[in-house]
């Protein structure tokens, strides 16, 4: 397990109710009513665990890509990270799934998919998945 040196920054937040309750970080900065989606049964209405990790996990790829192209030379900011997390039947419970499509506009799709595959080992979320849930991240 790989453990960072030392932290920097540390997010913090409450939830109640679970999947049908509410959260919110300490800074009210996100602040978010939490509904099962209707393709699961529940109400919809509200967010929901996977939209926010397909946000956050986006970000942080994208965050990361910037990095990978410092380090090839490749302009990556005007890039654009679609995330797709999917939610399924897994065993007794449930399991997750990540699509990472990376647009990288100018840059030819072999040097972008080398960027995006770079960007893989980079990435904290990525760090985080590997070897747990299947990830796939592709240049389009």
């Amino acid at each position: 397990m790989n453990t960072p040196e030392s932290i920097a920054y540390t997010a913090r937040a409450e939830i109640t109710g679970g999947r049908d309750g509410h959260g919110a970080t300490d800074d009210k900065m996100v602040d978010v009513d939490l509904r099962t989606p209707k393709e699961q049964g529940g109400p919809g209405g509200g967010t929901n665990p996977e939209q926010l990790f397909a946000v956050g996990y986006g970000a942080c790829f994208q965050g990361a890509l910037g990095l990978a192209g410092k380090e090839q030379g490749v302009d990556t900011s005007k890039s654009v990270v679609n995330s797709q997390v999917g939610i399924g039947k897994e065993g007794e419970s449930f399991g997750l799934s990540v699509r990472l499509e990376v647009s990288i506009p100018d840059v030819d799709l072999e040097t972008a998919q080398k960027l995006v595959d770079r960007t893989h080992e980079l990435c904290p979320y990525s760090k985080a998945t590997r070897g747990n849930i299947p990830v796939e991240v592709v240049a389009v």
